[in-house]
């Protein structure tokens, strides 16, 4: 054969072999997104990894993985977003008062937070689902649910589309209440339609099918008995004494702790009650983070103070028979694990931004407006939210005062550097 001609021939099976795994790829891709269910609601959410999040969809009774598109690394920065319901409401071409925040996550390594909203359509109508993300400078993007690649996995025994809380609230609307992810594992808290109706499923990650799903029981001190329906609100997974241990809060507001190995199908587990934080308030936030000092769990409230731990302080705490008497109202609010009080308070969502920041979404109480702002770790306050003896124009700081350079970085952070006390 010709030389040339058994060179263009064999240059011709390579395109053809690239056509076909081009095929094969566009194929697989559009098999990916084929895979994945309309997104019909959105709630809770969880990043399994940088460009991968699992939102929960009450109205579909399913978990949707979504692939986003990679995100550039984003540097440190504060945010200082005093009205992000505005910008958020322009880029989805609707008004800030029909907008419900149902969670808030921090993309890792992004220095971005996705929020997920319900936007209202009208009396009677459905909320269109959206899915949202924030930079620090405030720039809004949307992620487009109908579009976006997305694998789904159903979610088992949802509590029925009829049962009512407060007259209103769906129950399905608590078929998930949070998610956290470790080694190939997704932890999704929530309800079923079981008598038993706190529920923890377990997923293998990517969905496979495989599922657990166990009941979960827990003693109150408030309300001084065991408790099987209200489900977990918030949680993390930490290791104690050695073992994976989620560590988890209910409404008003006990924390526990279940030991990940219990986590089998069909289970009903007796979680053990550690700490008792006080009553009228549910978990809004709960994070686990490293700020220099070991790693330490940080839970928010609706409606109280927030409660920093330390790890070793919970893993102590599990070794010991747990709290199986009621407080004593209202002298005692508190009982068992003491906690560190800190002053968060009237938060909706909390996330970790990055190795030095928490970033919250709360609502200005004045104007209504919801805010997407940031918090230094070990400090876990933000100075520009007071006036105080500091802040009048003619105070000066004392030679020694050992705040005058906290005080200069949180201006500075707050974007109030010319306010900063000179270093001098």
């Amino acid at each position: 054969m010709n030389p040339s001609l058994r060179s263009r021939g064999a240059r011709s099976l390579r395109v053809i072999g690239l056509v076909a795994l081009g095929l094969a790829l566009n194929l697989a891709l559009k098999t990916v997104h084929a895979a994945g269910a309309p997104v019909q609601s959105v709630g809770a959410m969880n990043f399994v990894d940088a460009d991968t999040l699992v939102i929960a969809d009450w109205r579909g009774g399913r978990l949707h993985a979504l692939a986003l598109p990679p995100a550039a690394p984003g540097t440190p920065a504060y945010f200082n977003l005093k009205d992000v319901s505005a910008a958020i409401a322009q880029t989805l071409h609707t008004q800030p008062e029909k907008l419900r925040f149902e969670d808030m996550a921090v993309r890792p390594g992004s220095e971005l937070a996705y929020v997920t909203l319900s936007v209202e359509k009208g009396r009677g109508a459905v909320p269109t689902p959206a899915l949202v993300s924030v930079d620090t400078a405030g720039h809004v993007g949307i992620v487009d649910l109908g579009k976006a690649p997305h694998e789904s996995v159903a979610i088992s025994n949802p509590p029925a589309a009829d049962k009512r809380l407060w007259r209103d609230t769906p129950e399905a609307t608590y078929t998930v209440t949070d998610m956290a992810y470790r080694d190939g594992k997704l932890y999704v808290a929530g309800l079923s339609n079981a008598s038993f109706a706190s529920t923890l499923r377990v997923y293998d990650f990517p969905f496979d099918g495989a599922t657990t799903s166990a009941s979960v029981e827990m003693y109150h001190p408030v309300h001084n008995q065991l408790e099987t329906r209200a489900p977990i609100r918030k949680m993390v997974i930490a290791d104690l004494n050695g073992e994976p241990t989620l560590v988890a809060a209910f409404t008003c507001s006990p924390l526990v702790t279940i030991p990940l190995r219990e986590l089998k199908d069909g289970a009903h587990i007796a979680a053990k009650t550690i700490a008792e934080f006080g009553w009228g308030s549910a978990p809004v936030g709960m994070v686990m983070f490293d700020a220099g000092q070991g790693p330490m769990v940080l839970l928010t409230h609706s409606h109280k103070s927030a409660d920093l731990m330390s790890v070793t302080d919970i893993a102590d705490a599990s070794t010991k028979p747990g709290v199986t008497t009621p407080i004593k109202w209202p002298a005692e609010p508190t009982l068992g694990l003491k906690s560190i009080y800190v002053p968060l308070a009237g938060l909706a969502h909390l996330a970790v931004q990055d190795k030095d920041f928490l970033v919250a979404l709360r609502r200005n109480e004045a104007s209504g407006a919801m805010e997407l702002v940031s918090v230094r770790k070990g400090l876990f306050l933000r100075l520009s939210d007071f006036v105080n003896e500091y802040d009048f124009a003619d105070f000066k700081y004392g030679a020694n005062d050992p705040w005058r350079g906290a005080h200069r970085m949180l201006r500075t952070d707050e974007g109030y550097a010319d306010l900063a006390p000179p270093k001098d």
